[in-house]
């Protein structure tokens, strides 16, 4: 099982590797600018964290690869009713923080970030053994949307808003797939509509709902709700075109915006490397996405496939939820930018994924 074949070794994906490697790198050194305020020239407690974190997550990445991905599969179903054991501990057993009841071991775990990638390894052996080529009605859906349902409802309940929505999004990555006519689509998207609007009235809570009232409007409140919108454009907007310089960003040294170091990291990369800086790394993010498609298209079994595609909806969708909340495109609801943003937990369930890429890329010839 943890045998590792003479092939794989040889068929290495090294160019997924260099990706990683580069956007850690501009990731730590990034968050050591936006923690040095304070610091007096020393490296953060919060960079030391990271780096920390950073170690935990590698070995993590290691022993994904060396656990040929198939095996995953096997093991599918166990893993996704262990998944949705521990989000009912969460909601039982973590303490309330932030108003929510979301993090484990003294806030060090948040197990919804794991949520996603067994959500994906449930759906890709569902798709894998039902073609999606052959799912023409919604009645067909049933199944995998109850997949899905279970640990969205969870997080809901914790309630973490920001990630129940990515993780809906990431199972949506695999609806291009299906052969369901676009008709039946729009009687879906009233339904969300409507389902929505109930949401509104009573789902959300009065400070996520001003979140939402302050994306369209943030200058309704600019001293409260919705300064760290505004802050967070005037950062954007004072890089210019090649930045003020690594550990020279006023915004950010002042520390105008209190959270750069988690949501809105992307701007501090964005003031001190410009826009240059901000398009090269966009630019990485965007290559290693299309290289995971590349790695699900060269895939030679359907699970394989399937799994990269879900992989990659993982990683696609808290980065441009991230750009866009910080740009002021969406409104601010605490979405990580993997590898760039603090935090152990986003890192290390980032760091399994890429890892899980690394595996199906390996494989692509051992059959």
């Amino acid at each position: 099982m943890l045998g590792i074949d003479r092939r794989v070794v040889q068929n290495f994906d090294w160019v997924l590797l260099f990706l990683i490697l580069l956007l850690t790198t501009f990731g730590i050194a990034n968050l050591m600018s936006a923690t040095a305020a304070g610091s007096d020239g020393a490296v953060s407690d919060i960079a030391r964290r990271q780096l920390l974190a950073l170690g935990i997550s590698g070995i993590a990445l290691l022993v994904v690869i060396f656990i040929d991905y198939r095996h995953y599969e096997r093991f599918a179903t166990p893993l996704y009713v262990a998944m949705l054991l521990l989000l009912v501990g969460t909601l039982l057993f973590a303490p309330v923080t932030r108003g929510s009841r979301a993090w484990l071991l003294e806030g060090r775990l948040q197990p919804s970030e794991f949520a996603k990638i067994v959500m994906v390894i449930a759906l890709a052996r569902y798709f894998s053994r039902n073609p999606p080529s052959d799912i023409t009605r919604l009645r067909d859906l049933v199944r995998p949307g109850l997949i899905v349902a279970a640990p969205v409802a969870l997080i809901m309940l914790q309630p973490d808003m920001g990630v129940a929505l990515l993780t809906l999004l990431v199972a949506t990555t695999f609806l291009p797939f299906l052969r369901i006519p676009w008709r039946t689509w729009a009687v879906v998207a009233a339904l969300g509509a409507a389902a929505l609007a109930g949401v509104w009235s009573y789902g959300l809570k009065d400070y996520q709902q001003q979140r939402i009232l302050d994306f369209v409007d943030p200058s309704r409140d600019p001293l409260s709700s919705g300064y760290q919108a505004m802050q967070s454009r005037i950062a954007v907007g004072s890089g210019g075109l090649f930045g003020k310089g690594w550990f020279d960003g006023t915004q950010t040294q002042l520390r105008f915006l209190p959270t750069q170091h988690t949501d809105f990291v992307f701007s501090v990369l964005a003031e001190e490397w410009g826009f240059v800086g901000s398009v090269i790394v966009l630019g990485l993010y965007a290559t290693l996405l299309v290289w995971g498609l590349w790695i699900a298209r060269n895939s030679k079994d359907p699970f394989g496939a399937l799994l990269a595609v879900g992989l990659v909806g993982t990683l696609f969708w808290p980065a441009l939820v991230n750009v866009a909340m910080v740009l002021g495109l969406a409104p601010v609801i605490g979405v990580p930018l993997p590898l760039f943003s603090y935090g152990g937990t986003a890192l290390l369930a980032a760091s399994i994924s890429l890892g899980l890429l690394l595996n199906v890329s390996m494989r692509r010839y051992v059959f």
